[in-house]
């Protein structure tokens, strides 16, 4: 007869998951181009200021501050590009100067062309009142040489790569890929591409988990499926040693056909925790198999989704050296009265739409409902301390998309 489970408080699950982890900081040398979504390994300083000189914002007319209000000469054009060096204005001269282009030594102020009047060929009148240091782009005032522009742990974004691209980079230090196994269980499971009859289902759990990972940036290769079989599903696991990761969905539950618990404690599995105080998601597993990380999700497919955004995602970000690994959160508000289980945590999902929360089918759905996820951008993690969130009730909500911090933050109500 089978033990029964000792389900861990959810907040403690989700302490005890970034606790197990260790960043693995091996490293590699990618280009630029190839670097989306990869792990900076160290601080990049800038090497080039930004601006590398003083430039106009505008096209516009550059003149000495102390010239404001009167009618100037233009003396010369400056083109952005211009390398050649321009004499100093004289009293009452001023330049005519394209966005972009390198100011003389004594320009402190840049007056657009729309704010001027009676523009000639030769001459124009500037506005009295107008501020010192205007449209003039200082060099180094956005980045100095020398600063911290990118430090260790961030995730490269198309942002990132403006600014490497700006500095002349070509070449990053990134932390390596971690290597992540998926797989799944059950014999009543038929791949998509197999043919299967009606007491049989189709692996959906392997190629969700597989799409969320991927969305945020992990690759994953996907194993196959365990078979419900003690002897067999030891001699599958034996053959993963070689991943960071190890990531299974079903089996773990008290079923006599949940042999995927007891096989990898054949293995040697240490386990951190079997089983959460979590509705949808109880029936999940942790722990360490040698050097790899074993998670294994609910197997009814809602439920997995859900556990894997909430601990495989930040489990894999911390991993892989990132520093903004938690959770962050947004406040809404509720739209609609719905009822949630007390003394038990449970996440809700919904659809977040123009700043309101409203819940997916009165969180009346099951944790092997595939389509309740399709229709919910974002999820509510609720604490348990009441059986009902209010209309009107301000609440946290993570959504599916949504951003991570490095900061701790509690989502819970």
């Amino acid at each position: 007869m089978k033990e029964k489970l000792n389900y861990l408080d959810f907040k403690e699950a989700c302490k005890t998951s970034l606790e197990l982890v260790n960043p693995i900081l091996k490293t590699e040398i990618i280009y630029l181009m190839s670097s989306l979504g990869r792990v900076i390994s160290k601080d990049i300083v800038c090497v080039k200021n930004l601006p590398s000189f003083n430039n106009s914002a505008m096209d516009g007319f550059a003149i000495r501050f102390s010239d404001a209000g009167k009618t100037l000469k233009i003396k010369d054009t400056i083109f952005a590009g211009d390398k050649k060096d321009f004499e100093a204005l004289e009293e009452n001269e001023c330049f005519k100067i394209m966005t972009g282009a390198k100011t003389p030594i004594d320009i402190d102020t840049i007056i657009p062309v729309e704010c001027c009047e009676k523009l000639s060929d030769n001459s124009v009148i500037i506005p009295k009142n107008i501020k010192k240091g205007a449209n003039l782009r200082l060099k180094g005032e956005e980045l100095k040489q020398g600063e911290i522009i990118i430090k260790k742990g961030e995730a490269i974004t198309s942002s990132h790569i403006a600014l490497l691209a700006s500095q002349g980079i070509t070449q990053i230090e990134v932390f390596r890929k971690l290597k992540i196994a998926v797989l799944s269980t059950g014999n009543e499971l038929k791949e998509p591409w197999e043919k299967a009859d009606e007491e049989e289902i189709y692996n959906c759990n392997a190629f969700a988990i597989i799409s969320q990972l991927k969305e945020k940036d992990f690759e994953s290769t996907y194993c196959g499926v365990i078979p419900d079989s003690l002897e067999k599903s030891v001699i599958f696991l034996k053959n993963l040693s070689d991943f960071d990761i190890i990531i299974t969905s079903g089996g773990i539950s008290m079923g006599d056909a949940d042999f995927i618990a007891q096989a990898f404690l054949k293995c040697g599995l240490d386990i951190a925790y079997h089983g959460i105080n979590l509705k949808p998601g109880r029936a999940m597993m942790m722990g360490t198999l040698n050097s790899s990380l074993v998670l294994s999700l609910p197997g009814n497919p809602l439920a997995a989704m859900i556990n894997c955004y909430l601990f495989v995602i930040p489990i894999l970000k911390k991993l892989q050296g990132e520093i903004a690994f938690y959770h962050d959160f947004t406040v809404v508000i509720n739209k609609k009265c719905f009822k949630v289980k007390e003394s038990r945590t449970e996440a809700v999902l919904g659809k977040v739409e123009n700043g309101e929360f409203i819940v997916t089918r009165d969180n009346k759905y099951g944790s092997g409902m595939i389509s309740a996820v399709y229709e919910s951008n974002s999820l509510m993690v609720s604490e348990g301390n009441s059986s009902s969130i209010k209309e009107n009730d301000n609440i946290k909500i993570l959504y599916f998309s949504g951003r991570f911090t490095n900061k701790k933050v509690n989502f819970l109500n």
